[in-house]
């Protein structure tokens, strides 16, 4: 079986977002990086979307449309520009600099409880694909999220879905939020370093870093939530998460448009259900291929079992991620939220 694609040149994209800093709970400096693969180069309408973190595995269909060249099929300009957290890609979707967001799914609840009309329209994964690690040095004393009492866990972002699942695990296993730190440490490279340095005990993150840690020997795997399996021990259902979500008046305003970006996530989720991880890694850039191509290539097989093969939203899906996320955060705890405004198969339905 086969499955991915390489890139294109994006340009540099700087956007200044401390006013909304407080909407999105994220203390972090924010800053747009253009991604490698510019724009789809298409002559239709332009469409700007930021993904939260463009080399991660879990966000790998965005790039591997492009590559594809899926997004010029459909007529549609697609730029894709890069934050390394989630939180930091949404803030840019609210203050308006980008039209889409390929990120988590669970953010659609927690916007909708600050007054922002967001909806899932392309549901590209049916598990979080994250993993929690444990650096070597604390694997005697953190064997499981019971353990989590007293300890720094690294997490992309401070209010981004690293940081909301955490919490769950912690909370889940008898451990309140105020008996550990999550710290922002951003994915790949930065993750590492802070692991192999000490400033987090272990930390919740993806592929392809999970696969640099492991062969560097560098941590355990503590949880992982990368297959329906995983997903279910760990949060009791599937979890929605990498999706492609849009601002709701956007969405109702330009459906011819988002139609065509449904059309090319579908085509390429269902090319990616019929080829291999190897075949997949040749598609996609070079430099996402930085411990080697054979590592890159198993950094995306054992996260594969994440994705969907036709966009659909799993049916108990958002019912899951609502549990999890009323079980720490309070702003959910007492809130009372429409799942069915959250997210639509209208265009994953057609595209099929």
């Amino acid at each position: 079986m086969s499955r991915r694609t390489p890139a294109t040149t994006l340009t540099t994209a700087a956007v200044a977002l401390a006013a909304l800093a407080a909407l999105s709970g994220c203390a972090d400096q924010v800053s747009s990086h253009a991604a490698d693969g510019g724009s789809s180069g298409g002559k239709g309408p332009k469409v700007k979307i930021m993904v939260g973190g463009i080399d991660k595995v879990i966000y790998l269909p965005a790039m591997l449309s492009q590559r594809l060249g899926y997004f010029k099929d459909e007529g549609v300009n697609v730029e894709l520009l890069s934050e390394p957290a989630g939180i930091d890609a949404t803030t840019s979707l609210v203050a308006g600099n980008v039209q889409g967001v390929v990120g988590f799914y669970d953010h659609t609840l927690d916007l909708q409880t600050k007054g922002k009309q967001v909806e899932s329209v392309v549901q590209l994964a049916q598990t979080p694909g994250e993993v929690e690690i444990v650096s070597n040095k604390a694997a005697d004393e953190l064997k499981s999220p019971k353990d989590f009492a007293g300890k720094k866990l690294g997490v992309t972002g401070l209010g981004s879905s690293t940081d909301f699942l955490t919490k769950y695990l912690g909370v889940h296993d008898g451990v309140s939020t105020d008996k550990f730190s999550n710290v922002a440490v951003g994915a790949g490279q930065t993750f590492i370093s802070a692991l192999q340095q000490g400033s987090i005990d272990g930390g919740m993150t993806t592929d392809p870093t999970v696969a640099h840690i492991l062969d560097k020997k560098l941590g355990k795997v503590l949880v992982d939530m990368r297959t329906p399996e995983g997903s279910q021990q760990a949060l009791g259902g599937l979890y929605p998460s990498s999706s492609l979500y849009m601002n709701t008046d956007w969405v109702n305003s330009h459906k011819d448009t988002v139609q065509k970006l449904a059309n090319a996530f579908v085509r390429t989720l269902k090319w990616m259900s019929t080829h291999s991880a190897e075949e997949i890694a040749a598609r996609m850039p070079s430099d996402y291929a930085q411990g080697g191509d054979g590592l890159y290539a198993k950094a995306i097989e054992s996260t594969l079992p994440m994705f969907t093969e036709d966009g659909t939203m799993p049916a108990d899906g958002p019912a899951t991620v609502q549990r999890v996320l009323k079980s720490f955060n309070p702003n959910l705890k007492n809130a009372t939220i429409d799942l069915r405004k959250t997210y639509t198969s209208e265009f994953t339905r057609k595209a099929g």
